[in-house]
């Protein structure tokens, strides 16, 4: 299950949307066009269940995105789902992973307050005795070329 967000914990004007997720979910989202810059030297981590749930988070994941620990745990990765972000872009990360091999890509991630950051991210099966168990994400900061790129790209794959 996935919570709407909050109009009152957006900062600035807003524009709102519902997006269609993964296995049918459906949620509203606030967002504003304020980007938090990728702070240098951080590694964003979490790992998920098969399904996405999140089931750990370090600590520049909670930074960047503005949730809490616990808001984090037992969500679906989803919750950082931005509306710009084309729904390929996420069926090619789950075509992948689920044939046990490692993703990586460039995603606009929206924040709990309506803002956004880019990673460069990179997820990867976890699996034990031959069965993927979840999946580790590790995001880095991307170069802005290619987030230019993406920027330019995205709004075509719709």
């Amino acid at each position: 299950m996935i919570n709407d967000m909050n109009p009152r914990d957006i900062v600035g004007e807003f524009r709102e949307t519902v997006l269609n997720l993964y296995g049918g979910m459906q949620r509203k989202v606030f967002y504003t066009g304020i980007e938090t810059p990728y702070p240098d030297g951080k590694l964003i981590v979490s790992t998920t269940d098969p399904t996405g749930i999140i089931t750990h988070v370090n600590q520049a994941f909670i930074d960047m995105s503005g949730y809490t620990e616990a808001e984090l745990i037992g969500a679906p990765h989803s919750i950082l789902r931005h509306p710009d972000m084309p729904s390929a872009a996420f069926k090619d990360l789950w075509d992948t992973v689920e044939r046990g091999e490692k993703w990586q890509g460039f995603v606009k991630n929206l924040r709990k307050d309506g803002g956004y950051y880019w990673v460069k991210a990179t997820v990867v099966p976890n699996i034990r005795k031959g069965v993927v168990v979840g999946y580790t994400s590790v995001r880095r900061k991307p170069s802005r070329t290619k987030v230019e790129e993406c920027i330019a790209l995205y709004p075509t794959l719709f």
